[in-house]
C-alpha cells in the first residue's frame, strides 16, 4: 500500500526486498552518526526492519521511500507518535527522515519531510508535529528551519546535545527561522554552552 507521493518519491510500506537497502543505511556509520550515534549490527537491523514490515495498520508510522524514477528503496520517512512519560500523545506526531547517503543533497530529504508535515496536519488532522535533531546535524536541522519548525527544548543526554523542535497546525503560522527562546535567527541552532 502507498500513502503519499511527490514528485520525485513514493511512500509505501515496507517489503521484505527491501532489507539489503534498509541494512546497508542502518550499518553505515556515516547514515547514523546523527540517528543513534552508531551503525547498527546486521542482526539489529533485521530486528528493526521487521518491526516495519509488521507494522501495517494506521497512517501514522515511518513507510518505505522509494525513489520513482527507478523504482528502487533509498531510506524511509514518515510521521509516527509522539511519546511522552505516559505513552502516546494524542493530536501530536514525530517527524521522521531518514535516507542513503547516495540520495544526500538532492533536496529528497526536504521534500519528504515537507509531505509529511502536510500530510500530518491535512490529513491525520495532527495540531503539533515534533522533530528532534542532534547537534551538528545542520543538513537536517536546515530542513526543518525551512519548514517553520521552531525549538522548544535543548536537552544533553548520554554526551550528546539534541534540539528539539516543533511546529503547530495553526493557520497563521509563518515558515521563519529557528530561534532560541527570544533570540534572533539561527541561535537555536548552537549547541549549549558545557558546564
Amino acid at each position: 500500500m502507498s500513502v503519499l507521493e511527490t514528485e520525485r518519491l513514493l511512500f509505501r510500506d515496507h517489503l521484505p526486498e527491501d532489507f539489503e537497502a534498509y541494512c546497508a543505511i542502518e550499518t553505515d556509520p556515516i547514515a547514523r552518526r546523527f540517528v543513534g550515534g552508531q551503525p547498527r549490527t546486521r542482526e539489529a537491523a533485521r530486528r528493526r526492519f521487521r518491526t516495519h514490515l509488521s507494522r501495517r495498520d494506521g497512517r501514522l508510522r515511518l513507510w518505505a521511500a522509494v525513489l520513482k524514477e527507478s523504482d528502487r528503496y533509498i531510506g524511509y520517512c514518515g510521521v509516527y507518535p509522539h511519546f511522552g512519560k505516559a505513552g502516546a500523545i494524542p493530536g501530536e506526531g514525530t517527524l521522521g527522515f531518514t535516507l542513503a547517503r547516495d540520495y544526500w543533497n538532492r533536496g529528497l530529504a526536504t521534500e519528504a519531510a515537507r509531505a509529511f508535515l502536510d500530510f500530518g496536519f491535512r490529513e491525520l488532522r495532527l495540531r503539533r508535529i515534533v522533530a528532534s535533531v542532534q547537534a551538528g546535524n545542520m543538513a537536517s536541522a536546515h530542513i526543518l528551519e525551512k519548514l517553520g519548525f521552531r525549538l522548544w527544548l535543548l536537552e544533553r543526554v548520554n554526551g550528546r546535545c539534541f534540539y528539539h523542535l516543533e511546529r503547530r497546525a495553526a493557520a497563521n503560522q509563518d515558515n521563519g527561522a529557528l530561534r532560541a527562546p527570544g533570540g534572533a535567527v539561527g541561535e537555536g541552532l548552537a549547541p549549549p554552552a558545557r558546564s
